[in-house]
């Protein structure tokens, strides 16, 4: 007896047991929602490209790293397991042409092909038996990955213009192999669950693993996890000459999920260095500074390279070093992290959109969720690194913690952008420095909600400290017309509950 499970235009048969062969998570629904859209929304915006340079140049021959058929879109699935991501892309993404399905354990290959037939798609879906970075490596060869027992239906060799990773753990083993295979331009698809890592409470682990440190506890934590992923993908690429090109990047639940195009480019490699940052924050009041790891200067043809200063930071501490010019505190030092626009506005609208179509022929189950989770993404500040979160500021200053809005119209009637990100709830990102926030909070207790003096009793608390200097502007609480985003008057589905 056997159950089918439906996702999507899939089915996949199930024993009814208690146990499974193949490893099958309902709960990835949305991941894979997320990577039909990205990938279809990629594929036309590349294949637009191709036109464009076939009309400018008929004759032109493909380099090296691009498929001899620059029409042609092969995908890589390394850690395909049930083969149901395959499927799905094969049935639900029109512009690919066939999908390598690998999985290095027997049984998951011979299911990849009985899922395959079953859903009559075996010959666009081409199971395969290997170690996911021999296969990367041996798609380097110059008629590519050798696909054992082709036919008609099957190519002889595959050259990837999308690589999709998405292990248990961490993707880490499988970049520099990853970032090789992908075709100039292509699309590189990169999952990581290892969050205990990331986020920051293992960092001696995920220097390790990503070359990268978090700050323990951090309120950004998600963020820097996405970023530490992107700069690690970044070194990668640009060993061999290579630099990427985020288009979206979500933090999901217990992981974290990115899209990037990945260009051939030494010279977009070296500069990638303006996008590679250290992060200082405070570990009493949480206040933090991004400093770039270098900059460059283009003067013509040339390009002149910046060696990093440290920014200002803070004052001397005799024991430790510097501290933090907000209260004194010690700072904990994190990165590097990729500090560049980690989404492409443009992208991110051509998703939504598609999602929009999609709904009519209930494309996505979860539709709605998508589109909460891309519209609080579009609204984000592109070039503001990290954010804050206004309940760990206020328990700082052992305060009331004001509404969203009226924090938000604070910073907008000041002068400033200001806007959540999709990672948490309480969350802001600001173009206003670190002194006009506590500015702003410094008035909210003074004119709006005072403290009691027992919480002002410790004169060497973080909270005195902050407090005792008064502030220089006089902020402005009235309700302003833009507090209020755009996915939150149309009641979208913008924090799902983790499940």
């Amino acid at each position: 007896m056997t159950t089918t499970i439906q996702e999507g235009k899939a089915k996949i048969p199930v024993p009814a047991t208690t146990t499974q062969d193949v490893f099958y998570n309902p709960i990835q629904e949305f991941n894979r929602d997320m990577s039909i859209a990205a990938i279809n929304v990629w594929s036309k915006i590349y294949l637009d490209e191709v036109a464009a340079k076939k009309a400018e140049k008929p004759n032109r021959k493909p380099k090296d790293d691009e498929p001899k058929n620059p029409q042609e879109i092969n995908v890589l699935e390394a850690l395909s397991a049930t083969g149901l991501r395959a499927i799905r892309y094969a049935k639900e993404c029109p512009n690919v042409s066939h999908i390598l399905a690998n999985d290095f354990d027997a049984s998951a290959a011979a299911a990849i092909r009985k899922n395959a037939e079953f859903n009559d798609v075996l010959g666009k879906v081409v199971p395969n038996e290997g170690d996911a970075n021999m296969v990367m490596y041996q798609s380097l060869q110059k008629d590519g990955f050798p696909v054992k027992n082709s036919t008609d239906e099957t190519p002889k060799g595959m050259k990837f213009m999308v690589v999709d990773l998405d292990p248990y753990g961490t993707a880490a083993p499988f970049l520099d192999a990853a970032v090789r295979s992908v075709g100039s331009g292509g699309l590189l698809c990169v999952t990581c669950t290892d969050m205990a890592v990331l986020a920051g409470s293992q960092w001696e682990a995920c220097w390790a693993k990503y070359g990268s440190m978090p700050i323990p506890n951090a309120p950004f934590c998600h963020e820097m996890g996405l970023r530490m992923l992107l700069q690690c993908i970044q070194n990668s690429a640009a060993r061999y000459g290579r630099a990427i090109q985020p288009m979206i990047s979500c933090s999901i639940d217990f992981y974290v999920r990115v899209f990037v195009r990945v260009i051939s480019s030494p010279q977009d490699a070296k500069q990638m260095v303006a996008q590679s940052s250290m992060v200082y924050s405070c570990v009493g009041c949480r206040a933090y500074t991004v400093s770039p790891m270098g900059s460059y200067l283009t003067e013509g043809n040339s390009v002149k390279f910046k060696n990093p200063s440290l920014p200002k930071i803070g004052t001397n501490r005799e024991k430790d070093g510097c501290g933090c010019e907000v209260c004194g505190s010690k700072l904990h030092v994190g990165g590097p992290f990729f500090s560049g626009r980690i989404h492409n506005q443009e992208f991110v609208a051509k998703m939504i959109q598609h999602v929009k179509d999609g709904i009519a022929e209930e494309k996505f189950k979860t539709h709605v969720r998508m589109l909460g989770m891309l519209t609080v993404i579009q609204e984000e500040i592109p070039d503001v690194p990290l954010f804050y979160s206004v309940d760990t500021l206020c328990q700082a200053l052992h305060c009331q913690v004001p509404p969203l809005k009226t924090f938000f119209s604070a910073l907008l009637n000041a002068g400033y952008k200001v806007s959540s990100s999709h990672c948490i709830p309480t969350s802001f990102k600001t173009t206003a420095p670190n002194s006009v926030i506590w500015d702003i909070l410094r008035c909210w207790i003074k004119t709006k909600k005072p403290i009691s003096e027992k919480r002002l009793a410790d004169t060497q608390s973080v909270a005195v400290k902050i407090l005792s200097v008064e502030p220089t502007i006089v902020a402005d609480f009235s309700k302003h017309k833009d507090a209020e985003p755009e996915s939150s008057k149309v009641k979208l589905v913008r924090y799902q509950m983790n499940p």
